[in-house]
């Protein structure tokens, strides 16, 4: 039987937990020491008096996270089927679109589970756990997922080791059928091909499926398009499909070029009419400087954090440098696509940094189009602060 303890919550924290915060944080917790993982919590007030109830889970952006606030409330496979059902009711019209059949169905605490998101893929269910707390839940909510909805298969991924990354295994995959390699999914019309157990990463983010298709509807015509952190190079394969004119997909990963040129193919454009680049994109930066090449669309999508040998990059400290570099490669009149999933500060925070690129680069703009998480990415009206995506179109005017 899973062991619960009682955690009294800091007094100037109550309201925040009665009105439904979800995160448990280390600063609101007045006895938080030695906890096993997977622990059911029971946050009490300064009077001992029940607030919420949740479980002890260490991810990166916290010590768990709160379930219910009924304090005989059970986490068996009964609640999460409930979960789960009403996260894939608020999904159906996903569900019933042919042209996209890759969406995300579980969005953590939007949908109640901090900890926990699973992605669709034409009929596969991808689970991935962000703590090893709520992966004490495994077998209750793979049971649970297994009664809410027909599948062809399941697989999971474990992204709780020491550094909070991706935990390897034999085998991604847990239940009915394998899914082929690749598996062909589609966005908006678009093909991806995605592998569901070849490390952390399944070949596309789909966080951004509204930033492509307003890229391939409205901006790519005719266009040269620089695609930089490019990946599997998904925002390439939109411009070209949008009839941009050339595309330059740039990525330090030497597996980017197989996996792009991939993209292109199962969408039936020949890779070789397209330039894909393995270089450090800040290498890369440096040398389309010097040649004084332009382009009239820039997609900027950095990691928050990354290491090479020449650079370390943080997007808190070096996004203005690196708008400042987009600026002189960008054709005036042309768009930059500027785009970060640091969650640690607001819209607000993010357009700061392009007024200060652009004054520091004399150069003038304009705000297009602004974009945060799309419907399937949930999230809680009681956790903002999990809207993690910014993208921002950005109109170079001179």
């Amino acid at each position: 039987m899973t062991t619960t303890i009682n955690l009294q919550v800091k007094s100037q924290y109550h309201e925040q937990y009665k009105n439904g915060y979800p995160l448990i944080s280390q600063e609101s917790i007045d006895n938080l020491q030695n906890i096993e993982e997977g622990t059911i919590v029971n946050l009490l007030d300064s009077h001992k008096k029940f607030i919420a109830k949740g479980y002890f889970g260490k991810q990166n952006k916290g010590f768990g996270w709160v379930l219910s606030d009924k304090k005989d409330e059970i986490f068996d496979k009964e609640f999460f089927v409930a979960k789960i059902k009403s996260a894939i009711e608020y999904r159906k019209e996903f569900f019933d679109d042919t042209q996209t059949t890759a969406f995300r169905v579980f969005n953590g605490p939007g949908d109640g589970v901090g900890g926990l998101t699973i992605d669709y893929f034409d009929g596969y269910y991808l689970l991935t756990w962000y703590s090893l707390g709520i992966y004490t839940f495994k077998d209750a909510i793979i049971e649970a997922l297994k009664q809410s909805v027909d599948y062809k298969g399941i697989y999971q991924k474990r992204r709780f080791a020491s550094n909070g990354q991706y935990l390897e295994s034999d085998k991604d995959f847990v239940s009915g059928e394998v899914a082929p390699e690749p598996l062909l999914v589609k966005e908006n019309g678009v093909n991806f091909a995605i592998y569901l157990d070849d490390g952390p990463m399944v070949g596309i983010f789909l966080d951004q499926k509204e930033v492509r298709k307003t890229i391939r509807d409205k901006y790519a015509k005719g266009k040269t398009v620089l695609n930089t952190f490019s990946y599997t190079g998904a925002f390439s394969v939109y411009a070209s499909l949008g009839g941009a004119f050339k595309t330059t997909s740039v990525d330090l990963a030497n597996r980017s070029l197989a996996k792009t040129k991939e993209q292109f193919s199962v969408n039936g454009i020949n890779p070789d009419n397209e330039n894909i680049i393995v270089k450090d994109v800040f290498e890369y930066f440096k040398l389309a400087i010097k040649q004084k090449l332009l382009f009239d669309i820039v997609v900027v999508d950095p990691p928050s954090f990354a290491r090479s040998k020449k650079h370390t990059f943080s997007v808190s400290k070096d996004y203005v440098k690196l708008l400042k570099e987009i600026i002189q490669i960008t054709n005036k009149g042309g768009v930059i696509v500027a785009s970060t999933n640091y969650a640690n500060f607001n819209l607000a925070k993010f357009r700061d940094f392009i007024d200060k690129a652009f004054r520091e680069s004399k150069s003038q703009y304009k705000i297009e189009k602004t974009f945060s998480l799309p419907k399937d990415f949930r999230v809680s009206d009681k956790f903002r602060e999990d809207n993690y995506l910014k993208v921002v179109f950005i109109r170079k005017i001179k």
